[in-house]
Parts: structure tokens; C-alpha cells; sequence
């Protein structure tokens, strides 16, 4: 009998379904060892070495790992395929002691082939990729344990910093601070509506009334925008110019940890810990590749799978005359790994592939057609842009013309689908009319209309992922820890699916980046993940890196501790006196469970109530009590009522009235 060892029950359930009898597969259920919670866990005077201890949850795990390794004639660790799942074989590796029947197996999808394919090229376990997870897990750890107490001398007990955690605050805090220096200016559109002069003219449009825009014309304010409109409604109209041409869109690329992530915000409205909860189900029931990538790489193999597929379910004419490739945007992307993609091509999610989960199903879906998709033909429009001049009429009693205006409208027609019948959208096609060069055109209507130029959008987790991504911040398997871990942390609020930054976060930020400047630059942070990075390719020594940074800092965190002048932070003022002390006014705060009501003579008063963030609606349940925001232990927002533990109606959903 061989053992098999992997993180999840579920990963094992689905490799005892092709593995055999012959091989006894458990689960660690996570890591087994890690740094202490009561202490630094790391010996600084000794190369910073890391104090790994098994973690208490799982001894009755490591018992019975011991006991089945002594009774196996093998013993495979076939944990994830990256630095984590790397570390957790080392860490088993360790407890079973020196045995010469320990093998590291790895594979990207859990598929009958690509197991017995591992099986039989049992590899070491890849001490680079351990020393990269080390070197983070240490980083962490040090910043964590020097900047958090600092933080609660300085700024208030309580706070927690952390190495990518803090920075992505800085992002949402900086893009609150633009949207606030932001100054709305009034502009103006003109809008000409015109037909064409025959009756007898070929139009999808009944009407035969089409729309242009004026262009070339910066329009600030409304007396200019009236001067146009009336130089327009007394103006001659004749076609400038006519461009055709077909316009060829290509498919996306297949998903990554960071696209998928994105996508599911968009289009589903899942945080991207949801996302990557219903991908790792995926994963571990082996319908898609692992989920935590960076590479758009797609195996030979999987691509004629696809072109098979496509041509015997769409036919030819859906299918490119070559594979078609794409290219790894990502500068650290292991090429080794592939994109997230279905095992099999052929597992049609319409039949629900044996998941009992509807989010699960509709990720899969998503999945498969987005990779389906990325090997099928372009999609072919006709575009028609049509440009019309505007010859103001001569002005009575002047010698001169006015200026001329020029106007334009464009439109598509799809053609041919392609890759878009996978993904079809509502497209209401512009068909413009069949004008040619010179032809007069008849005025309709002139519309002036007013807009306002608008702020910056504040970051969601889409546009977060991928601003985290392009700055070079952050790993596919950090990206839902970081956004989860800093709205747990009450630095920031997500509403309406948008990130806002707290009064903490405004407070911390202006702390850390007035004392460790260097430290909270985005390209400083990216530069030690590409550290990490190197060590994982076996370029750079973990410890050595540790060092480098660890020297500059501590001295840093030193001079602060003892000259850095204590920050405070704003508080909100509710204009009521504190009941108790009749001294101090009542402030809103943010504690560890969300907002509270305190005198702003704390600590030397110390009274406090509920805050009820009340949105509008009466309770569906009780009628009685307001609809209010709460926060879960885990930072997550629900909507309950006013009058708990009374009524203990409560709901994800924010009741309609």
C-alpha cells in the first residue's frame, strides 16, 4: 500500500476515485506547521531562522500521518503546485523523518492521466520554492510584529500593519483623497439629428432620422453652447467624408487567478475570496487546472481538444485555420503552469457536471466557454463613420461666413458572430445611412446637453486585482487574502461594491508613509515580490534578501518608536452630549467589530452605545425596527434589525423598501 498526501478531503475524495486499492490517500487539511501566534517565531542573531511549530489543530492529523507513512511502502506528498503546497510537502517531509521512500509528486490538474503521469516521475521536494515561501512567511512576520505594536503607541491599540496589506490601503486611500481634490467642471455635447433629403432612401431606421455628434469643439458652458446651436439650426448640412471598413475582434485570453477574479466581480458580484472558494471546488473535483496562475499557457494537448470540440459543435467556419496563442503579460509567470482551464473540453456545463453548488456551476461555465472561446474565430463587423459639415448661413449685414462645424456618427453591424457566440451580448446596432460624398442633408433638431465631468471611480475588487497586478504587487495566491485581510482589519468599507477608506486607514497610511516612506512605495513592494520571485527560481538566498531589507528597517522602527509624534484620528461628531460625564460630545469610532458610539473623552470616560447605520427601510419581519448595517466577525456586511435580540430578522440582500 502506497500513501498519497494532499491539503483537502475533497482533493483526496477525487484522486481515491482513480488512484485504486492499491493507495491510501489523506488530507493535512492546510498547513501542519507554522510560525507560533504567541511569539516572534524567528531568530533574528541566528540568520533569521524560523521557529516552525505544528500547529496544535492538526496533531491528531500528524499522529495518523506517521502512523500510515510507517505502514506505506511509498509515500507521495501531492500538495498544490506552488510555493504554499510546496512548503506543506516540506513540513511533512520533516515529520515523517528521514525516510527514503518520501517522494514529491506534482500535477495541474487532478485527471486519472496527469497523476499516474506524476507517479511515475516522482521528483524532490523543491527547496527554492520552499526558501521563497519561507523568505515571505519571515518578511511578514517581522513587519508585522514591528510596525503593529508601533501602530498602537502612535496611532491606537488594536491596529495591525502588514507588508502588501498596508499598501493596497494606501492605493484606496490615495484614490479617495484624488476623488476629493477633484474639481467637477460643466461641459456641453451638441447632438444634430438630420435625414437625408429624398423620400425614397434605403434605412433600417423608419425614421430615416440619424444622429450626429459635433466634434473638435471644447464647450464649456451654456451661453457658447447656445451661440453654437443657434449657428447649427441655421446652417447647411452636406457629407464630408465616408469611411468603411470591417473591424476584426478577437477573443480574450483564457482566465488566471487575476482575470477570474475580476470576472467574477463584474459579472457575478463575488468577492474575490468567493471566486477562488468556487475555483479551488473546481480544482479539487478535477473539472479545471489549478487556479492559482499567472501564465496564459495552454498545453498542445488541451488546444486540439478544443479545435475538435469547436469544429464538431459549431462547424468550420468557428474554427481558425491555426491554434491561436497568447501571450503572458506577467514578467514572473511560471510558463510550466497553464491558464485555468477545463480538464476536459468534452464535460459540457449545460448538464451540470455532477456539482450539487449553482455557483460552482456557473464559475465552471464561465470557465469553459471563456477557453472554448479563446480558440475560435475572430468575430467581423462592418463599421460605417460618416462626417457632415456644418456651413453656417451668411449673417445679415456681414461680409463674412461663420465657422464651419464639423459632425460625426458612427455605427457597427455584427456579421459574423465567431467567438461571440459563446458570449453574446445585447448589441443594438447602429445602421447609418447610405450617404454619399457631398450630399446635402436635412436638419431635424439641435440638442445642446449639459454634462459634468466625474471623479475618479473608487476602486472595486476588479479594477484593485488589477491595479494590485499591474503594479507588480501581490501573487495569484495573495490577492484574496490581501482584499479580505484589509476589510477584516476595519481599514477599509466596501459599499455598493466599492472600496472607501476608513478614518483608520487615512490615520495609518499618513503615519507609515511619513516615517517608512521607502517601505510603502508601490515599486519598493514590487521589487521584494520579484525578490521573492528570484528565490524561487534559485537566484537569490531567502535569508540573504531578509537581511538586506531587515537592517535599514529595524533602525527605522527604533527612531520612530522613540521621535515619531502620535497620530489622531479623525472622528466623526454626532452634536450630543456625552450622557454620562455631560462633559465630552458624542463620536462615532471604528472598533473591531465595525462602528460604536464613545465619549470623546475616552479613556477618561468610557461610555459607549450601539451605532445603527440605518438604511431607510423598516425590518420585512417585525415592522417595528430600522433596517441597519451590521458587520460579521469576518468583516462582511449584512442588513439587520434595530430592535435585536427582539426581532432577529437578518439578510445578505438589503430589502428593497
Amino acid at each position: 500500500m502506497d500513501l498519497v498526501v494532499v491539503e483537502s478531503p475533497t482533493k483526496a475524495k477525487t484522486l481515491s476515485k482513480f488512484l485504486g486499492k492499491d493507495f491510501e490517500v489523506m488530507a493535512t487539511m492546510g498547513h501542519i506547521k507554522d510560525l507560533p501566534k504567541s511569539k516572534l517565531g524567528v531568530d533574528i542573531e541566528n540568520n533569521f531562522k524560523p521557529d516552525y511549530v505544528p500547529v496544535v489543530k492538526r496533531e491528531d492529523i500528524i499522529s495518523e500521518l506517521i502512523r500510515q507513512a510507517k505502514k506505506a511502502k511509498k509515500v507521495f506528498l501531492a500538495s498544490d503546485p506552488d510555493r504554499e503546497g510546496e512548503a506543506i510537502s516540506s513540513h511533512v517531509k520533516e515529520i515523517l523523518g528521514k525516510r527514503a521512500n518520501v517522494f514529491r509528486i506534482s500535477f495541474h490538474e487532478i485527471t486519472k492521466d496527469a497523476v499516474e503521469e506524476a507517479v511515475k516521475n516522482p521528483r524532490d521536494v523543491d527547496e527554492n520554492l520552499v526558501d521563497a515561501q519561507t523568505g515571505r512567511r519571515v518578511l511578514d512576520r517581522l513587519v508585522g510584529y514591528e510596525l503593529s505594536p508601533l501602530l498602537w503607541k502612535k496611532v491606537r491599540r488594536g491596529l495591525s500593519a502588514g507588508r502588501v496589506q498596508s499598501v493596497a490601503v494606501r492605493l484606496i486611500v490615495e484614490k479617495e483623497r484624488e476623488r476629493e481634490a477633484f474639481k467637477i467642471e460643466e461641459f456641453w455635447e451638441i447632438y444634430v439629428s438630420l435625414k437625408q433629403s429624398t423620400p425614397e432612401v434605403k434605412s433600417a431606421d423608419t425614421s430615416g432620422v440619424f444622429v450626429f455628434q459635433l466634434i473638435k469643439q471644447e464647450v464649456k458652458d451654456k451661453k457658447r453652447a447656445d451661440e453654437i446651436a443657434a449657428e447649427l439650426k441655421k446652417s447647411n448640412y452636406t457629407v464630408a467624408e465616408v469611411k468603411k471598413r470591417e473591424v476584426i475582434k478577437s477573443s480574450y485570453p483564457p482566465f488566471t487567478t487575476s482575470t477570474i477574479s475580476q470576472a467574477g466581480a463584474r459579472l457575478f458580484g463575488w468577492s474575490a475570496k468567493r471566486t477562488m472558494r468556487a475555483a479551488q471546488k473546481l480544482y479539487e473535483e478535477g473539472l479545471i487546472t489549478y487556479h492559482r496562475t499567472d501564465s496564459f499557457n495552454i498545453s498542445q494537448g488541451a488546444i486540439a481538444k478544443a479545435r475538435e470540440f469547436i469544429k464538431k459543435t459549431y462547424g468550420e467556419k468557428y474554427l481558425p485555420e491555426s491554434p491561436k496563442y497568447y501571450k503572458t503579460t506577467s514578467k514572473v509567470a511560471q510558463e510550466a503552469h497553464e491558464a485555468i482551464r477545463p480538464t476536459d473540453v468534452n464535460k459540457n456545463p449545460t448538464s451540470g457536471v455532477g456539482l450539487d453548488s449553482p455557483e460552482v456551476k456557473r464559475l465552471y461555465d464561465l470557465i469553459f466557454r471563456r477557453f472554448v472561446a479563446c480558440q475560435m474565430t475572430a468575430s467581423i463587423y462592418d463599421e460605417t463613420v460618416i462626417d457632415v459639415q456644418a456651413q453656417p448661413t451668411r449673417q445679415v449685414g456681414s461680409a463674412d461666413t461663420w465657422r464651419v462645424y464639423l459632425l460625426r456618427a458612427s455605427g457597427q453591424i455584427m456579421k459574423f458572430d465567431g467567438w461571440r457566440k459563446l458570449f453574446p451580448r445585447d448589441e443594438n446596432s447602429v445602421v447609418l445611412p447610405d450617404v454619399q460624398i457631398n450630399e446635402p442633408l436635412q436638419l431635424i433638431e439641435v440638442n445642446p446637453i449639459q454634462k459634468f465631468t466625474e471623479q475618479p471611480p473608487r476602486f472595486n475588487e476588479a479594477s484593485l486585482i488589477k491595479m494590485l497586478e499591474k503594479l507588480g504587487i501581490g501573487r495569484p495566491s495573495t490577492y484574496a487574502p490581501i482584499i479580505s485581510t484589509i476589510q477584516i482589519r476595519n481599514y477599509v468599507e466596501k459599499d455598493e461594491g466599492v472600496f472607501k477608506p476608513t478614518t483608520i486607514a487615512n490615520a495609518v497610511i499618513d503615519f507609515l508613509i511619513k516615517n517608512f516612506p521607502e517601505e510603502l512605495e508601490y515599486q519598493f513592494t514590487a521589487d521584494m515580490e520579484g525578490d521573492l520571485d528570484n528565490i524561487a527560481n534559485g537566484e537569490k538566498k531567502w535569508a540573504d534578501t531578509i537581511k538586506k531589507f531587515w537592517g535599514p528597517f529595524s533602525k527605522k522602527v527604533k527612531t520612530v518608536t522613540k521621535e515619531g509624534k502620535r497620530v489622531k484620528i479623525e472622528t466623526e461628531k454626532l452634536g450630543r452630549a456625552c450622557p454620562e460625564c455631560n462633559e465630552g460630545e458624542l463620536v462615532v469610532r471604528i472598533g473591531r467589530f465595525g462602528k460604536f458610539i464613545s465619549c470623546s473623552r475616552f479613556p477618561d470616560c468610557k461610555y459607549t452605545e450601539k451605532y445603527l447605520e440605518k438604511t431607510g427601510a423598516k425590518c420585512p419581519d417585525c415592522k417595528k425596527g430600522d433596517v441597519i448595517i451590521k458587520k460579521s466577525g469576518r468583516g462582511r456586511k449584512f442588513f439587520g434589525c434595530s430592535r435585536y435580540p427582539d426581532c432577529k430578522w437578518a439578510s445578505w440582500r438589503k430589502p428593497t423598501s
